[in-house]
């Protein structure tokens, strides 16, 4: 009977025990949405005050005056002028030559060739005159006169001993003009390294088409018209290239730079050197054979001779006239060009350096004009020069 009476009082049960269990649940469902209701609103809230908060705090920063500061790529002046750095005008032509790129980051940069043929705007091509040097350029009222009234023609690049500053006018051509250097000793591969440097930054202009290098002791001997016309004219560039079997040509090559560069393939040549836009892009994109010649040209072999006369020969002999554009007097002999100070300076002597008797090959034909430069000059011959500058020289 007691069996049988749980039995009958089973059902009814049950379903109590369900109605509870429902009931249960749906009170916890109940807190559970109210929660999340009273969390979305005090979310709400919080994240209207702290948006409020960094409004005014950025606000705040925004009025308030910014020193300048300056980061790895960048410098940010006081009250500068507002530029769009995205603008075509500033990728084309950078107005600012600082920068913090390293050298690899520069000749990557440097290297970038556009595949579409046409450029987006009017492109005038430039000649871009690049100054090597260790300190004072001594015959900058000379290049002043000389660059006078062509400045959409050209462009100027410095490269000094790291600490020195350029002295001039903000009314000169060469006003800002100082790229970032390194510290270069003569006869080692920072030579090549401060030429590259050079070609690099000036390879960042787009309108840059021939490329031009140049001392501190060097002299225009024509006038900017007639260089201008020569070079930017001219279907070859002006790499001094030659075979020297003497112990200062082919003594000087290191037999661990084969295979890649063997004997046949040694050059040698002046280190003032003028090339287009496509040899500078080449020489700047290079680096097997730069990370040769930094290994394997150690004195008595020097870089600056030998690197880029024989890596222009190896790849681009027909793109090349094998001869420079600068006059240099070697007939003394020794290490070093001769130099010529203000006892030197006569209107013949310069006469003589622009037309020598000979002739050499431009294009398809023959010219006198076989120098456009000329160099080594002491700082005394500044004053004879600038008599000559008119007068002989055209400018």
């Amino acid at each position: 009977m007691a069996r049988r009476d749980e039995a009958d009082k089973s059902p009814s049960s049950a379903t109590k025990d369900s109605l509870v269990g429902l009931l249960r649940v749906v009170s916890v469902l109940i807190i559970f949405v109210v929660g999340v209701v009273i969390g979305l609103i005090s979310t709400s809230h919080i994240s209207r005050s702290v948006s409020i908060q960094a409004e005014r705090f950025y606000n705040y920063k925004a009025l308030a005056p910014m020193p300048a500061t300056s980061c790895k790529n960048c410098t940010i002046v006081v009250n500068c002028k507002k530029e769009d750095c995205l603008s075509m005008g500033s990728f084309l032509r950078p107005k600012n030559l600082t920068h913090g790129m390293s050298d690899e980051e520069l000749f990557w940069r440097a290297s970038l060739v556009p595949t579409k043929a046409a450029f987006p705007y009017s492109r005038v091509a430039k000649v871009a005159f690049m100054f090597l040097t260790r300190g004072p350029l001594p015959f900058l009222p000379l290049w002043e006169r000389f660059f006078k009234g062509h400045e959409k023609l050209f462009s100027i690049y410095v490269h000094a001993l790291p600490g020195y500053e350029l002295n001039v006018s903000d009314t000169s051509p060469f006003y800002l003009r100082q790229i970032p250097s390194q510290n270069v000793e003569w006869g080692s591969v920072s030579l090549a390294d401060a030429e590259g440097r050079l070609l690099a930054n000036a390879l960042l202009d787009f309108s840059n088409d021939r490329f031009i290098l140049l001392s501190e002791s060097c002299i225009p001997v024509y006038n900017f018209p007639t260089v201008y016309k020569y070079l930017t004219r001219s279907l070859h560039s002006f790499v001094d290239s030659y075979d020297d079997p003497s112990r200062y040509g082919r003594g000087r090559y290191n037999r661990r730079m084969g295979p890649s560069i063997r004997l046949s393939d040694w050059r040698k040549g002046s280190q003032w050197f003028e090339v287009n836009r496509t040899l500078a892009i080449n020489i700047v994109s290079d680096t097997k054979y730069y990370t040769i010649f930094k290994k394997y040209c150690t004195p008595a072999c020097y870089p600056d001779e030998h690197y880029i006369p024989t890596f222009i020969h190896m790849f681009y002999g027909p793109l090349n006239a094998n001869r420079s554009v600068t006059w240099v007097d070697w007939s003394l002999g020794g290490p070093h060009p001769a130099a010529f100070g203000k006892a030197n300076i006569t209107e013949n002597f310069i006469e003589s350096i622009r037309n020598n008797g000979t002739v050499c090959r431009y294009n398809s034909n023959y010219t006198p004009i076989c120098y456009l430069f000329a160099r080594k000059f002491d700082p005394d011959a500044l004053e004879l020069l600038l008599d000559l500058a008119t007068t002989v020289m055209k400018f």
